[in-house]
């Protein structure tokens, strides 16, 4: 599945599950404020799967730093679509978000939720780098961008660590499933390889649901890329994108009467002083 569909999925799968408006699954239930940083950082986490290879888009989202972890990961799970799509890295992801998550300190300011503002730096930058928001090689303004949504995730991140996980799993879940239903397939038991027997790769049905290389397929969409995806994350892409517009309408009918009253009161006391002067 191409980048940019594995945001959109992702997105859309956090609208879901939390979002309590109409067509949501509300299983993990969040204000406006959840609803929309959580799919900024699902949307990132749904393509973290893919920071498995150093020439794929997400190794070039935060240079170099993002190259060098691009090239560990590479080193470690075997290369594209190997152990970052299987049920172990699934794993490895969801709890490196866990200890993320718990990594919160309290201020005179609140409650700031350092870790997954850390984390959410890299998620929510990957998934504009793949929504095509910033030029494929470059860093200035991916930096920018990235300090700035760390910043604001830290900052109004919801309070429960355990949304920045159940992001993490929703998107990797959603990565794994959206290259599953393409004829590439995804190794589910990496490291276990089990390949099938040469004569089983001959039946029609069979050799293009267990691949030739281990791999698990249900090619539902056909190759990356195809009509068929493109037919498909349409609508899912809508959909991600009115359930994200519905939060923040929310947040902007909450806030916005507040900052016109702070904005009024902050003029009157500037022509106040200056009728004083």
């Amino acid at each position: 599945m191409m980048g940019g569909h594995h945001a959109a999925s992702g997105a859309a799968a956090w609208v879901a599950v939390a979002s309590t408006g109409p067509y949501a699954l509300g299983w993990y239930p969040l204000d406006a404020t959840g609803i929309v940083i959580g799919g900024m950082a699902t949307a990132g986490t749904a393509l973290v799967c893919d920071w498995d290879h150093r020439s794929s888009t997400v190794a070039h989202s935060l240079p170099p730093l993002s190259n060098v972890i691009a090239v560990g990961i590479e080193n470690v799970s075997g290369g594209h679509r190997q152990g970052t799509h299987s049920l172990l890295g699934a794993a490895f992801f969801v709890l490196l978000a866990s200890l993320a998550g718990q990594f919160q300190l309290q201020t005179d300011w609140g409650l700031l939720s350092v870790g997954a503002g850390l984390l959410c730096m890299f998620m929510i930058n990957i998934a504009a780098k793949a929504l095509k928001l910033f030029p494929k090689y470059g860093w200035i303004s991916n930096w920018i961008f990235a300090l700035a949504m760390a910043g604001l995730v830290t900052w109004f991140a919801p309070h429960q660590w355990t949304w920045l996980p159940v992001s993490m799993l929703t998107g990797v879940l959603v990565h794994i499933v959206g290259d599953m239903i393409t004829t590439g397939g995804v190794p589910l038991l990496w490291p276990i390889v089990i390949k099938p027997p040469k004569l089983l790769r001959k039946l029609p049905l069979l050799r293009n649901v267990w691949r030739p290389n281990g791999a698990f397929s249900i090619p539902l969409l056909g190759r990356a890329g195809s009509r068929r995806e493109w037919f498909v994350l349409i609508p899912v892409s809508a959909y991600a994108m009115i359930g994200m517009f519905g939060a923040a309408l929310a947040l902007a009918k909450a806030h916005w009467p507040a900052a016109v009253a702070v904005g009024t009161g902050l003029v009157n006391g500037l022509l106040a002083l200056l009728a004083a002067a």
